[in-house]
């Protein structure tokens, strides 16, 4: 069953820029600002004090199961 919320092609490719991005993280104003908005509502990013956005533990969950697409094991 899928319970995962759905991610708009703009969201995941905005996810992707995010995961590239590194450490630097992605700075607020650009295009995809309300993407990672919504991501960091979903709590795929965190934004820094500074301002800019960073990928979470579940953003790369999600980044490695919809743009990698690697299956996580089942846990019991």
């Amino acid at each position: 069953m899928w319970n995962e919320p759905y991610l708009e092609t703009c969201c995941r490719s905005a996810l992707n820029r995010l995961k590239a991005a590194g450490p630097i993280g992605r700075p607020p104003g650009l295009m995809d600002g309300p993407c990672l908005v919504r991501l960091e509502r979903m709590g795929f990013c965190a934004r820094r004090g500074d301002g800019r956005f960073e990928i979470t533990e579940a953003g790369l969950a999600r980044h490695r199961s919809e743009i990698l697409k690697i299956a996580e094991p089942v846990t019991a």
